[in-house]
């Protein structure tokens, strides 16, 4: 049987805001362990309770609004990045179970909500994919976002 992927685009707009938090340990111990099992050096991971997508790369996870924000550069068109983390290296913490010191970066105003809704609706998914032994496929490329 043949297979076939679908590629991806997304563009980074200008930075809203950005805070400092802790991420739980189980949830990035988890990210990083499906990133190490992707083919990829990147992964997807749709949320289809919030309808948003996270992209999984070894120094950041963001994610994309799958109801809106689309844009165009040079006959390219992609998603918008609306929130990213970036979780400290591994090596920075006290132990694998401490929870993770973060960055989250907000790519448009008024996401403390959904970022809080990402925690957990990301834990929960990424406990399914490991209970199931492999990563969900990935293909796609990340443009910066130029107005």
């Amino acid at each position: 049987m043949a297979s076939h992927g679908i590629g991806e685009t997304f563009f980074r707009p200008d930075e809203h805001d950005r805070a400092a938090t802790e991420l739980p340990a189980p949830l990035i111990n988890g990210l990083r362990r499906l990133l190490a099992r992707a083919e990829r050096p990147y992964l997807f991971l749709p949320i289809r309770a919030i309808q948003y997508l996270a992209v999984v790369e070894p120094d950041e996870v963001f994610f994309v609004d799958g109801q809106g924000g689309y844009a165009h550069r040079d006959g390219i068109g992609g998603r918008l990045i609306r929130i990213a983390w970036r979780p400290q290296p591994a090596g920075a913490r006290r132990s694998l179970s401490a929870p993770v010191p973060s960055e989250i970066l907000y790519y448009a105003p008024d996401l403390e909500p959904v970022q809080r809704r990402l925690v957990g609706e990301v834990g929960a998914l990424v406990a399914r994919h490991l209970a199931q032994g492999r990563p969900p496929p990935s293909d796609g490329r990340i443009l910066p976002f130029r107005r």
